[in-house]
């Protein structure tokens, strides 16, 4: 279960990584961060944006036309 729940749907890049970026300062390291995205750019953003912060995307799955990624705090 995640420790915070974002909702983004209907916002375009880069919207949604500056919101998931403010959000995951708000749990501790180690938490989770459940993010849901309208955007389909959403997918590789997510990816690199994890990659370059040091995050760990646990899980990245769309349902219909909703996106959801999962993403560990690391730091």
């Amino acid at each position: 279960m995640a420790d915070k729940i974002l909702d983004t749907k209907g916002l375009n890049c880069p919207i949604p990584i500056i919101k998931a970026k403010r959000a995951l300062g708000e749990i501790p390291v180690g938490g989770l961060l459940e993010i849901l995205a309208t955007d389909p750019g959403s997918v590789k953003d997510f990816q690199s944006f994890c990659r370059q912060t040091g995050n760990e995307l646990v899980s990245s799955t769309q349902d219909g036309a909703v996106f959801n990624f999962v993403i560990k705090r690391i730091k």
